[in-house]
């Protein structure tokens, strides 16, 4: 696939890779299939251990599941929204202090920062998945983490040759650490972020990524 066939966002977002309505739809807080797991810590102790009015937002969210299950434990001055491009299906509306918002993440904006950002294994199927980085560093409250499974072999550049080993290290020098045994990236904000890189595209049809399921490969170029 050459830059001329890789696909804008907008197009991306159509394709069934993309607006697939199964991520972290069973995914729950706690367990075997859970947050907690995928991410090495509870989400909601974290919160509960940081302050009495806190706040999450976890990106491809799908049917928000460890949402509603952490609003059953955190106090109700809590904020806990979830941005998901298909959305949930379910039928029973979620807790007073949990938000589910259908919109894209790659435009989506919160209007307040975050104590805790997730992204569990949905930047697999983000196009500029270094731009979303990028711009939720800057949604953190002070002190606030962002945690996010990133899979570097699929970062390209635009010729398809792998780039996931100079985007670790322009990540790194932002300040985000990579954890390479669990795909997990975490930073510590806020902060703002700038990488040299500038994102061409995405190539729906990159195959299996290492969770064995159909992801997205990104392409970008240096930035000038």
């Amino acid at each position: 696939m050459t830059s001329r066939d890789l696909l804008p966002d907008h197009r991306l977002e159509l394709t069934s890779v993309v607006a697939n309505s199964t991520m972290n739809r069973e995914r729950g807080l706690t367990g075997a299939n859970s947050y907690a797991r995928e991410l090495g810590f509870d989400p909601a102790a974290h919160l509960l251990s940081r302050t009495p009015e806190p706040r999450w937002l976890d990106l491809c969210s799908g049917e928000g599941l460890a949402l509603r299950e952490a609003a059953g434990r955190l106090p109700a001055t809590a904020r806990l929204t979830g941005v998901d491009l298909v959305g949930p299906l379910a039928a029973a509306p979620p807790p007073p202090t949990v938000e589910l918002v259908t919109a894209s993440v790659t435009d989506w904006e919160p209007a307040a920062p975050y104590d805790l950002i997730t992204c569990v294994h949905g930047l697999h199927y983000v196009g500029d998945r270094l731009g979303l980085l990028t711009r939720a560093a800057g949604w953190l409250r002070p002190g606030g983490l962002l945690v996010a499974h990133l899979d570097p072999a699929a970062i390209r550049w635009a010729d398809g040759g792998p780039a996931g080993r100079f985007a670790l290290a322009a990540l790194r020098a932002e300040g985000f650490a990579y954890n390479a045994r669990h795909h997990r990236l975490t930073l510590t904000g806020p902060r703002a972020v700038r990488l040299p890189l500038r994102y061409v595209g995405a190539d729906p049809e990159a195959g299996p990524n290492y969770t064995g399921q159909p992801g997205v490969a990104a392409h970008y170029r240096h930035a000038e």
